[in-house]
């Protein structure tokens, strides 16, 4: 790879030579603009306001233009007199944990080489002792006539440089964030953590640039006269979500058949949602039994009444037995007088 950049590592009183080299590549593709009309390439060509003249990169200097939009010119020599420490110089100014860093400070990416054999011990030493302390160096370092901030980690064996925003460029999300009063409920939280454990984790080597490669094929399709059937695009979103509930258990289903039914989160996500169902189920069933124990009670009411009537049949019949016992008693007792 490469370099962009040679200078040292300053760290303390150890001064290491090094190599920047880019970490990362822009792999979209790009466009040229062209008259539609016969295809010739448009290009922009560098004219003066004042003589309309077509101007060289050597004849083109630098300037700020201030307020009232006065032209203030500012030459190289003017930046290189300026007290620039970190001209070539990655100054490590502090060690802290990389959780102190905000990811929103985060610019572009460079891995550090060490220059020369005599640059690998003290290399190594920087490497290694970032390791130990799990911790990440804040360094100033200049590159394209800036001074910026830096955060040195280790990646694998190689010690890797990311460009920071100063504190002052991050913006307040001022107005961002909704302004009426939200209340989530636990139930959908547990919806949404379930599908977070269905959704699961993914190896970010496998995924890649969709969109990309249907502009490649695109591209080879045309340079061969091969007119591609457009496809439909997918349903767009971000509308309104009426039952947030419903699109939870939705979202939940979907990730599970797309998963293939794996995920634990799932089996948690139904249980949850299942709750409702086997109560009433339990209540269904109670109602089942009441009235199947229903027919027992009526027949043992029958069976008490019965019982009942019985007895008194038995006590009216004793009763008509005795009265007629005694009517035949009384004339007997007549007669003898």
């Amino acid at each position: 790879m490469r370099s962009i950049w040679n200078g040292a590592i300053s760290f303390g009183l150890v001064s290491i030579p090094i190599k920047l080299v880019n970490a990362t590549e822009s792999r979209s593709i790009s466009f040229r603009q062209i008259h539609t009309e016969d295809g010739g390439r448009i290009r922009y060509r560098k004219v003066c306001e004042l003589d309309d003249k077509e101007i060289s990169s050597a004849e083109i200097g630098k300037a700020y233009e201030d307020a009232d939009g006065t032209m203030i010119p500012i030459t190289d020599e003017d930046l290189a007199s300026l007290p620039l420490p970190t001209a070539k110089t990655i100054d490590i100014v502090a060690f802290v944990p990389a959780s102190e860093i905000d990811p929103l400070q985060m610019d572009a990416a460079y891995y550090l080489s060490a220059n020369g054999v005599p640059a690998a011990k003290p290399y190594t030493l920087l490497r290694e002792a970032l390791k130990r302390s799990k911790k990440v160096a804040i360094a100033k370092f200049a590159l394209r006539g800036r001074e910026r901030l830096g955060m040195l980690r280790v990646v694998d064996d190689v010690i890797a440089m990311h460009g920071l925003l100063w504190p002052d460029e991050i913006r307040q999300p001022e107005g961002v964030a909704p302004d009426a009063e939200v209340k989530i409920r636990d139930a959908e939280l547990d919806l949404a953590d379930a599908l977070m454990d269905t959704l699961g984790e993914v190896d970010i080597e496998s995924l890649h640039d969709d969109y990309r490669t249907a502009v490649e094929e695109l591209i080879a399709a045309k340079a061969q006269g091969v007119e591609l059937e457009p496809e439909r695009a997918p349903a767009a979103g971000g509308g309104k979500v009426i039952d947030l509930m419903a699109a939870l258990e939705s979202s939940v289903k979907a990730a599970k058949e797309a998963r293939g039914g794996e995920g634990e989160g799932v089996a948690r996500a139904a249980e949850v949602t299942e709750l409702k169902p086997r109560k009433r189920a339990t209540k269904a069933a109670a109602k089942k039994t009441a009235a199947k124990a229903a027919p027992k009670e009526t027949g043992a009411k029958k069976s008490t009444v019965t019982t009942k009537e019985t007895a008194a049949a038995k006590s009216t019949a004793k009763s008509t037995t005795k009265k007629a016992a005694a009517k035949k008693t009384t004339p007997r007792k007549r007669a003898s007088a």
